[in-house]
């Protein structure tokens, strides 16, 4: 029978280490030529071999885009906790490449002297079926510890994790009838030998795999079937791949519509493998192809029964487009606990796409638009708002869209993909000089922050970071790709710097950088019990300074009935009295409880994060202020004192965001000279000291904020400039597909 699964061909490289450089070498050639898989016997208990595990990791280090797996490990040898912790880590460091392949155990005299306990080949079998168990445990994303009782793992309160970067699948290498029982029952693949094979035992094995795998509710093309291979360049033919390249095809062709998909050639030699992927593999395929065409087979993997068992209500899974099937994270997922939730929202969607280009993301757009479920849009999992994910639906996630690209040197031009992150962006231009502001975390995403405005570290020199935007290239809502300048769709141009988030999603951004060497980063620890005082200080000193200072700053609930405050204060300068002269004011503020002041890169204040996995529902509340008024501070004071918000923060702007007129962009409140934000446990008992404070406010920063309610619609735009946005984006996105992170007009616009 075939399985319909892609073929795949890769090799087996002896693992000898007379000559240690050698096996590596055949690695390498056997990327360079193309092929899907090299994989390395495991005998532990041979001095003359590398350890499997050991060669792996070099392997993978020494290479880019082929996959790695013993052939197969003895897990006798290898405890399954620890192997499951050591592939996890490595297919995080090789970015996916680990397959893993187990063994019941043989050469149980060796075995037994190396200190493993002797078993009988059914106890063998039942201890491989366990290990399966332990492993894939491990990986679950459950924050429970693990307790296992079996008959040869017992596990008590195993911390799980780390989950590996894809599904890595299990393949089980044997021929005993209790192995492929299991084999059906739980592994992903069955790995055996063509020189262990008699002429039926192929059919044979697959069915009783297939047997096994329907007892267990599976559907038998789950598994995947490889077979290592032997053989022999002649001119003529002597047996079975023992000939010419087309006598290989025909020996290999009837193994593959028998159900092979993978192909582990076993050689040492260089020009036999050079000759079995030049001239064997291509024609394979070819032939391959045909065959299935006229048997009108469908190629494809089915997802596993784990998979498929924790899909969501409302989502038609099969018809998500080849192109996208690859990189799409379901439940069940290995993946699924790294892309589910955002940086303060925890999340459950029913599927994430991950479209690694323009017309990927037109693709990914279009299945969602079929689909009756919400749709999330992510750039690169770190947001305020809590949006960038949902209960049920789809998530459209471009992180893989995370280039970064200097355009031109002269001008300072930088193409960013929206999946890059502002710590990668900054290191990226530290070399030239150079630095685009942003945030002032290095994990947060491009797209979300180019599309919203941007209040960064070097705001008030530089402006917002949409400010520097000269070109953005979205996908619109019926899956065109436009670019938007000033030259080109100007409108909508001007609606992406500050709302592009309800017109489409961003693909690529031309930003043009600006000059900046190192700065002075300053962060200082205030007692501020008399906290309105100290407001309005920090206010005064801030609209004081030169335009080369930014400061930022955060208090949280009392502790102990003292308020603390802490300022992040970025001086554009590398001279000492300088910067010592600009914080001169910021350490008059009050009385300082602590304090560091270091010149750094800009690099080094956003350096590069790991996305965060959030957890509930986000309340934060935003305003955009004028002044720090001793009203303003009055009141702020008391919410801070009520212990209802954890973080209260006070950004600066003013300086060039000022010098851009209101009209110029979506992003209108230029008279504001900073930026509020409160997050608080829960929306009602924040809104009873934040609702009083909106009289001081002349508007809001959509990124910061997560009430629904249209009111705040019109805080974040004037109207006439949401008049304006209303306008363009009924010609852009008239169904109103982008709606789930600030819903531009929803009582004006046609729900899809």
């Amino acid at each position: 029978m075939d399985y319909g699964h892609p073929l795949q061909v890769g090799t087996l490289v002896t693992p000898a280490n007379d000559a240690p450089t050698a096996v590596v070498d055949l690695a390498r050639l056997s990327e360079e030529l193309g092929l899907d898989l090299v994989t390395f016997a495991d005998h532990p208990h041979e001095p003359t071999r590398h350890d499997a595990w050991t060669l792996l990791g070099w392997v993978a280090a020494r290479t880019e885009r082929i996959r790695l797996a013993a052939n197969v490990l003895s897990t006798p040898m290898r405890p399954a906790p620890v192997l499951a912790r050591a592939a996890a880590s490595l297919d995080l460091l090789s970015h996916g490449r680990v397959e893993l392949a187990l063994g019941a155990g043989d050469a149980w005299d060796a075995l037994e002297r190396m200190g493993a306990e002797r078993l009988s080949a059914l106890e063998a079998v039942d201890a491989l079926g366990e290990a399966v168990d332990v492993i894939r445990e491990i990986w679950a994303a459950d924050p429970a510890p693990l307790t296992y009782r079996g008959a040869h793992h017992r596990l008590t309160g195993a911390q799980r994790g780390p989950a590996p970067a894809h599904n890595v699948p299990i393949w089980l290498g044997g021929t005993e009838p209790g192995l492929l029982h299991l084999v059906g029952a739980k592994a992903d693949g069955w790995l055996a030998s063509l020189d262990d094979l008699r002429p039926d035992d192929l059919r044979a094995g697959n069915a009783a795999i297939d047997d096994a795998a329907a007892a267990a509710g599976r559907d038998p093309r789950e598994i995947r079937r490889l077979l290592t291979i032997g053989g022999r360049f002649a001119g003529t033919r002597a047996g079975v791949l023992d000939g010419p390249s087309r006598t290989w095809v025909e020996d290999l062709l009837p193994l593959a519509l028998d159900g092979v998909s993978t192909f582990l050639l076993a050689s040492d030699d260089p020009e036999t493998l050079r000759r079995f992927a030049g001239e064997v593999v291509p024609a394979l395929r070819e032939a391959l192809a045909a065959e299935r065409s006229v048997r009108g087979t469908r190629e494809g993997a089915v997802p596993s029964l784990a998979i498929r068992a924790a899909r969501r209500d409302g989502l038609d899974y099969d018809a998500v487009p080849a192109s996208l099937r690859g990189d799409a994270v379901e439940p069940g997922d290995a993946r699924y606990a790294a892309t589910r939730s955002g940086y303060m929202r925890g999340g459950a969607p029913g599927l994430v796409l991950r479209p690694g280009n323009p017309a990927e993301v037109a693709e990914a757009l279009a299945f969602a638009r079929s689909q009756p479920v919400p749709l999330s849009v992510r750039s690169a999992g770190h947001g305020i708002s809590g949006r960038s994910t949902n209960d049920g639906g789809i998530i459209l996630d471009v992180s893989r869209l995370n280039t970064i690209e200097v355009l031109d040197q002269a001008t300072r031009l930088v193409r960013v993909g929206p999946g890059a992150r502002w710590g990668e962006v900054a290191a990226a231009l530290q070399p030239y000089g150079w630095a685009i502001t942003s945030g002032d975390y290095g994990g947060v995403g491009v797209g979300g922050l180019a599309t919203a405005g941007g209040i960064g570290f070097l705001g008030r020199r530089d402006g917002l970071t949409i400010d520097r935007v000269r070109a953005v290239e979205l996908v619109l809502a019926d899956g065109t790709l436009v670019r938007a300048s000033a030259a080109e769709h100007a409108d909508l141009f001007w609606a992406a710097r500050g709302a592009g988030f309800a017109l489409g999603v961003a693909t690529a951004f031309e930003i043009e950088a600006a000059k900046v060497g190192e700065v002075g980063f300053a962060q200082l620890v205030f007692d501020a019990d008399d906290t309105a005082g100290f407001l309005r200080r920090w206010g005064a000193v801030v609209e004081a300074s030169p335009r080369d200072v930014t400061s930022f700053l955060i208090m949280g609930a009392p502790r102990g009935g003292q308020v603390v405050a802490q300022t992040m204060t970025v001086i554009d300068s590398d001279d000492p009295d300088i910067i010592l002269a600009r914080l001169q004011p910021f350490a008059g503020l009050g009385p300082l409880a602590g304090q560091a002041v270091q010149i750094v890169p800009y690099a080094g204040v956003v350096a590069p994060q790991d996305p965060h996995h959030g957890q509930g529902e986000p309340v934060a509340r935003s305003g955009l202020l004028e002044h720090v008024t001793p009203a303003f501070a009055a009141d702020a004071a008391r919410l801070i004192r009520s212990g209802e918000t954890y973080f209260f923060q006070i950004r600066a702007m003013g300086g060039a965001m000022a010098d851009v007129a209101p009209d110029a962009t979506a992003f209108a409140h230029r008279s504001a000279n900073f930026s509020v934000v409160a997050f608080g446990a829960g929306a009602e008992r924040l809104d009873r000291f934040w609702d009083p404070m909106r009289q001081h406010f002349t508007g809001l920063y959509v990124s910061f904020e997560t009430d629904r309610h249209p009111e705040r619609l019109r805080d974040a735009y004037p109207p006439r400039t949401l008049a304006r946005l209303l306008d363009i984006k009924r010609r852009y996105d008239p169904e109103n597909v982008f709606r789930d992170n600030f819903d531009l007009g929803p009582a004006l616009l046609p729900v899809r």
